[in-house]
Order: C-alpha cells, then structure tokens, then sequence
C-alpha cells in the first residue's frame, strides 16, 4: 500500500506510484557528518509545551535541561532560527507546499532522521508555544498587550479553539510517529545484522513519515499565520475548512504511525534476540582486548556512552582497552551511605605494595531500575549520584539496551542486589561478583578473579588484624605495634560503665591494654548516643559512628563470601568466630574479643556473665600475667588445662629474611594450647 496515495495537498506531478522517486530525493538530501544531540530529550520539551497550551496545565510537566549537542558546526540555537525562517515564510502557492518540505530537508541534511523531524517540530511547536503565552498574558501583561497590538492579533480567539484543538491532535499524532523514528535509530544496528527486507521496508517508512511531518509543519504553521490577521467575519469558513485540511492530516500521520510502529516493534524484537544470544557467545570466544565485548555491552548510539563521575568527561569504550573492567550493577539509589563510603575507602586505599595496581583497572557503574521503565525519581538520583561517585558510569543507563539487561540478569545472575562483575583486559568474565571480596580485603584483591578469591580465603586466618582491617588508623597502628587489644559492643551504657571500670582496674595492676568500643549494627539514635557518652567520659577509644557502621558491614561480608561455598568439609575458624559475633550483636548481648599481635590466631572472646565473672577473679590469675602474658594467663583462666602441654597440630609459617622468627609462646587457632615451635631454613 502506498503511503502517498492520492490527496489533495500532493502536487499534482506525484502520485501513488512516486514513493520510490520521493525516497531517491530525499536520501540525496541525506548527508549526516555525525553531528548528534539528544532528540528524546528535545522531543520531551516539545510534549511539555503541548502540554502547557492546554486549558488545564498539569502539576507533573518535567522540566527538561542539559540538551546536550555533539559535533555541531554553529550554535543549535542558529539552526532552530533558519527552521523557522522556512516554517513561516509565506509562499503563494499550495504547490509550493512540496518545494519548501525539500528545501528543509536540505537544510537539515548533516543530521539523523530523527534529529530532523524533532528539529522542524521543536522549531515550528516553539513557535506556536510563544503564540500561545502572547495571548494567554495580554489580560494581565501590559507588555504582552502591546506586542499583540503590533502583531494585530485578534481579541477573540474563541472561534478558534476547534482548530486549536485540532492542532493539538496533530501534534500528538507527530510526536507519536517521531517517538517510534527515534526507537529504530536508536536500535544497535552498528553491532548486530538486521535482515535486509526489514531494514530496507521500515526505513523506507521511515522516509515517508519524516516527509509527511515536515509537510504537514509547513502546512500547520501557515494555518497559525492566517488566525492571527484572519477578520471576524470571515472566521467560521475558514476555521471549518483549516480544521478538516489539519485533521485529514491526522489521519494520515495515525496511518503511517499503525504501520510504522508494527515494523520498529517487529525490527526491535529481532535485534534484541540477536543481541542477546551474540552477547551469550561473545563471552564464549577469545579475543585479544576487550573492546568487542564492551561495545556490544554499552551498544548504545552515542559513541562516548561513559563518562567519569568526578570530572564529567565523556569517555568511549576505547578508554577502556587494557584495563581489567570491573562492571558495578546495582538499582539507580545504589547502596546505603555507609555501604556506599566502605566501598570507596576499600577502592581507593592502596597499601604500599599495591601501589602500582592504581590506575590499571576502572570501575563502571551500571545502574539497572527493578522496573523495565526508567522514572523521573531514578533519574535525578542518578544525575546525583554519577556526580560525586569516583568511578566511572554510563551516561544514559536508561539508553542500555533491554537485551543487554536481560543477558545481565540471567548470565551473571543479577537479581536487583549490587553486584561487581569482573572483565580482565581481554574481555573474559574473571569473577562474577567481588562485592564482599573488595569490602574484606579492598585493593589487596587485585586483580579480582575467582582464583585470587580463593588463594585469599585459604590464606586467611582469624586475626586481631584481620578483623579490624584498616578500618581505623590508630588501631591498625595498635595491631601492628603488637598490643593487647580489647574489642567490645552493648548498647547498655549500665553494662559499659561496669566493663570498662573491671578493665581500669587490670590496667592499673600493669597491663598494657588498649580498649576500642565498636558499637552495634543498627544505626539507632541510641547507638549513636552511647558512642558519644564513651568517648566524652573516655570510657575507652571509640570508633567514630560510620567507622562503626564500616566495621561490621565488613563482618557481614565476610560471613556472606563464606557461606556462598556451601558446605565446608572442614571447621571453618574465620566463619565460626564472625558468626559468633555477629549472632551476639542480633540478640543484643554484651561481648567482648581480646587478641593480640598482627598474626597471631590467639583471641579470646567472651560474652555475658561469662566475661565479668573472670574479670573478677582477676585477682586470683592477674599474678601469671608476667610469666604467661596477659592473653594466655587470661585464657588459663578459663582453660585450667592451657598448660598441659603442647598439641599436636601443625602450622606452617612462611617469613620472608627481613621479618624476625616470632617470639615468646604461640597458642594454636584450633584447641588454643601452646604450641612446640621448629624453624626450618629453605
């Protein structure tokens, strides 16, 4: 079926045979030089304008800013300024109708088809946008009444209002078929085949449709000219008769729209699957960087689809070649704050001998709605959060392609919880989560896979270090300078006022002891209270509160990253003790953990009654403390058998020459005896 059919606005020389010659002319008009704004964002502007000549002004218009432009030759404003020039150049002649819908396509041929639709319409709506204000402001405006005097605009607009009206439908109908232009040109066909018969048929639609918007803007815009000097008398004809030449053509433009959204739907469907399943076997192949992978991930249209958050410069997926990738899913409101600076501390925390790593990978933000819609609220918070996160981010989530989000989902399986999946410098999936493995260990991790995963699980031993990280410089300092460190929690200011009085009473007997409160979980006004209350009265040292927050967010992920083996063959020392620890924080029970040293396994924990009961009988075990120390005459205490005599467990400890072979007793992590120690030279 011919879309140009016969009708009375067509010149006469064509008819429903010269689709094809339309076609030819307007493709050689066609000459983009990759010049690019956002035409969905200036398509938006056009609706709230729509939507603002209306009677009743809705509450819910989205204010629409940052139009950005790219490659554009002269200011965007200059071009709207030529569009409007030919829009409302009065021509004598209906034939001319034609003559002037070429020469705007001329005009606009650097620019995509879509780009030139919403330009013609953004201009001519604009237009039309400040006709409208002219007239809404002359009863209240002396300044408005005095430009409609000049302008002779009529003071009754009344009779108009059916052509108004009509107006209005036609737009609706432009904007619709514009919507469903944009939607083909955006569709990754730079990354995944399209059948040709497809292509060919719907962009052929395509040019017919852009060719009946501009025409019918022309014709449009020269209706608008004759209302404004048009005589009373003369109104009720000529409103009829412009009336129906509008709506006849709505139903063309609603024509060419059935057709025309059936074809992108149909295109859509098959770019998505082919998509999809060319993404499933990207990942299968070997490459030799990384680039065909991230660019079928971000096929988008824009060629810079990154950009970094701290600076807002645009990136491509060339700025990424070499690098190891680390892809960070989550929902558009990202992570809890604390979450959210635990996570930026433990990436950009690089110890001395990592120093090297910075620099060598990126991480890339990917927000991902739980809905398939992005809404206005996702959206400011992500124009939010991608300024002040340090990573990198794409620019225009909602632009990601749906089957990418389905592949992301189902292949990695993310289910609306953030997820870090790893990409090495050739592209391959190393690990598909490090979340837990970065929040534990933070740039120590490097570089990300699943096999440096598991080399630090089975290296790593329950700590005083290990447990506290790097969380807090002067406890890190305390650790490495191999104090008796006390770690406690309640949120019974009663309870650690009777704690921490035991404790001043062991310290005054000698002991060198430091004390570090840790609070609780639960982010309550309370806990909040009681970490003010122990550090003005200096009741012992304190974690601030986010670094309290840091503390056990990172004891979750530890017992999280563990249980995520199943069950374990062994007894698991580090899951046992994080476990134990966090259980006890749950049901609201006073605890405390005593340790010492950077490696050493040798922690007590105590909770409850337990805990005051042998600090009372200090007394009594305080006098083994210069033989023993105070960790293992504290543990005698309550292990009358401590000292039997050595187990029968062997350990392996590696020193490197510059490390001194460890003094004084070693209590073994499993039964906690003494341990017979043998150095042996390689």
């Amino acid at each position: 079926m011919s879309m140009l059919g016969t009708d009375p606005f067509l010149p006469q020389s064509i008819s429903s045979l010269a689709e094809e010659v339309l076609i030819k002319k307007l493709l050689l008009s066609h000459d983009p030089d990759g010049r690019h704004f956002d035409s969905e964002l200036f398509l938006c502007a056009v609706e709230n304008i729509m939507l603002c000549t209306t009677a009743e002004v809705p509450d819910d218009v989205n204010i629409v800013n940052n139009m950005e432009v790219i490659g554009l030759e002269e200011p965007l404003g200059k071009t709207f300024g030529k569009i409007s020039h030919e829009i409302l150049c009065k021509w004598p002649d209906e034939e001319d109708l034609h003559t002037r819908t070429m020469i705007l396509f001329d005009l606009l041929g650097s620019y995509q088809w879509d780009e030139k639709v919403v330009l013609v319409l953004a201009s001519f709506v604009a237009s039309y946008g400040e006709f409208r204000l002219l007239i809404h402001l002359c009863s209240s405006n002396p300044l408005a009444l005095s430009v409609a005097i000049l302008k002779q605009l009529p003071a009754d607009l009344s009779p108009l209002k059916p052509r108004f009206k009509a107006l209005s439908l036609l737009v609706n109908a432009m904007v619709d078929v514009t919507k469903y232009i944009i939607n083909f040109e955006k569709l990754p066909l730079s990354h995944v085949e399209l059948d040709h018969e497809a292509k060919y048929a719907t962009k052929s639609t395509i040019y017919i449709a852009a060719y009946w918007i501009v025409r019918g803007i022309l014709r449009c815009s020269s209706q608008i000219t004759d209302s404004t000097s048009i005589k009373s008398e003369q109104y009720s004809d000529s409103t009829i008769i412009a009336t129906w030449e509008i709506l006849s053509l709505v139903y063309r433009l609603r024509s060419i729209y059935s057709h025309l959204r059936q074809q992108v739907e149909i295109c859509h469907q098959k770019i998505e699957t082919k998509l999809y399943w060319k993404l499933m076997n990207v990942f299968k192949e070997t490459h030799v960087d990384n680039q065909e992978v991230l660019s079928l991930l971000f096929a988008v249209r824009d060629d810079l689809p990154l950009k970094d958050c701290s600076s807002q410069a645009k990136l491509g997926v060339s700025d990424l070649k070499g690098k190891i990738v680390i892809l960070l899913f989550s929902r558009p409101e990202f992570l809890s704050i604390d979450e959210t600076l635990l996570l930026v501390q433990q990436t950009h925390n690089y110890p001395h001998d990592y120093k090297n790593v910075e620099g060598s990978y990126m991480i890339i933000w990917i927000p991902i709605p739980v809905s398939s819609q992005w809404t206005t609220a996702d959206a400011t918070i992500f124009d939010f959060l991608s300024s002040i996160l340090p990573w990198y981010s794409i620019r225009k989530p909602w632009l990601l392609n749906s089957a990418v989000v389905t592949f992301i989902k189902q292949a990695w399986n993310y289910k609306n919880e953030p997820a870090m999946v790893v990409l090495d410098s050739q592209g391959n999936v190393t690990n598909k989560n490090i979340l837990d493995m970065l929040i534990i260990w933070g740039v120590i991790a490097y570089p990300f896979s699943a096999s440096r995963e598991k080399e630090l699980r089975q290296e790593q031993n329950w700590t005083l270090k290990f447990m506290v990280d790097a969380i807090d410089p002067i406890l890190t300092k305390w650790v490495e300078e191999d104090r008796n460190i006390c770690i406690y929690g309640s949120n019974s200011i009663d309870w650690i006022l009777e704690f921490t009085g035991k404790m001043e009473i062991i310290k005054s007997a000698g002991v060198n002891l430091e004390m570090v409160y840790v609070g609780k979980r639960n982010s309550s006004q309370q806990m909040r209270n009681i970490l003010t209350v122990v550090d003005n009265k200096q009741l012992s040292s304190v974690l601030s509160f986010i670094k309290s927050q840091f503390f056990w967010l990172r004891l979750e992920s530890i017992r999280r990253l563990k249980l995520q083996l199943g069950k374990l063959e062994t007894t698991d020392n580090v899951l046992d003790e994080v476990s134990a620890l966090l259980d006890m924080d749950d049901n609201d029970k006073n605890w405390a953990v005593i340790g010492r040293g950077s490696k050493s396994m040798d922690m007590v924990r105590l909770e409850g009654p337990e805990l005051m009961d042998c600090l009372d009988k200090f007394p009594k075990w305080g006098g083994s403390v210069a033989e023993l120390g105070f960790l293992n005459a504290l543990r005698n205490s309550l292990e009358p058998s401590f000292v039997s005599g050595p187990c029968g467990h062997d350990y392996d400890v590696t020193l490197s020459s510059e490390e001194p072979v460890l003094q004084g007793m070693v209590v073994c992590g499993k039964c906690k005896h003494p341990m017979k120690k043998f150095v042996i030279y390689k």
